[in-house]
């Protein structure tokens, strides 16, 4: 069996490529934008441009399954996705397993609009599919901690929301699992991680962790956006990240399913854990 995975330079894609050949002997192909960044995956490399009908067509021929890792550039993951649908048809991929958001079809998270039409668009593919809803990745928020600790404060606009988020390596894990064992087709997973924590614990987890005093301070999402703005982030993705925090507040980002941890076999990744790497 050969396994073609989308997006394989990125940060997910990267960790499934390295898990994929630890736990199968099947052939794994990278599908990447620019060849010359996968030269270290260790793995057949073919080029994929999402944009790119003709490099779609090349890069699928003789994959027998696709993880399909959404596209990073929002506004465009649609239509890239359709694209990439398309192709696998053409070149006759027997299965998809794409990379969604938690609960696409009902989030309020401005992210899931095209979530949800990409799983319309593999529905109606007629290629056996299996989605992965993947919640928020625990790494969204410790990206940023080294500006809080320097400040001396945690802002943000989720309240007192839970944010049941998990490791990326949790995700890719699910995500191999899938690929590599029977019983998932027309299947779609909920993930999350097992545990939730409010943005109020997480400054609490950093303070403990560094010695320092953090404080969280929720802002009205207006403010958030503003102040992201000035931190130097383009006006429309900061605005989408407060828009995202307010979602939080309102429990977009909470699943208490556990279906993540059932998938792999193991408890996720405490988010202490991450934040302990983070500030490492």
């Amino acid at each position: 069996m050969t396994i073609a995975v989308t997006g394989a330079t990125g940060q997910l894609g990267r960790i499934v490529i390295d898990k994929s050949k630890a736990q199968t002997k099947e052939q794994i192909i990278a599908l990447v934008r620019s060849p010359e960044k996968a030269a270290d995956l260790g793995v057949e490399v073919r080029r994929a441009d999402y944009e790119d009908e003709a490099s779609l067509d090349a890069a699928l021929k003789g994959v027998d399954t696709l993880l399909l890792i959404s596209s990073s550039e929002v506004g465009k993951r649609a239509a890239q996705h359709y694209n990439v649908i398309e192709a696998a048809k053409k070149n006759g991929v027997k299965r998809i397993v794409y990379t969604s958001l938690l609960r696409a079809d009902t989030s309020p998270l401005s992210l899931a609009a095209e979530h949800a039409e990409t799983e319309k668009q593999l529905k109606a593919s007629g290629i056996p599919y299996t989605i992965l809803r993947n919640g928020w990745y625990t790494e969204n928020y410790t990206g940023s901690l080294e500006g809080a600790v320097a400040a001396g404060a945690l802002i943000g606009s989720a309240g007192e929301g839970r944010i049941a988020s998990a490791a990326r390596a949790d995700y890719a894990d699910a995500a191999v699992a899938v690929l590599t064992t029977p019983g998932h087709d027309g299947k779609t997973y909920e993930l999350a991680g097992d545990d939730s924590f409010s943005l109020a614990e997480l400054a609490a987890e950093v303070s403990k962790q560094t010695g320092k005093p953090i404080a969280y301070t929720d802002t009205p999402q207006a403010d958030y956006a503003r102040t992201l703005e000035g931190f130097g982030l383009p006006a429309g993705l900061s605005a989408a990240i407060a828009g995202w925090d307010a979602a939080a507040g309102k429990g977009a980002l909470f699943d208490d399913g556990r279906t993540l941890s059932k998938l792999i076999g193991r408890p996720t990744t405490p988010f202490a854990q991450t934040v302990k790497a983070a500030l490492a």
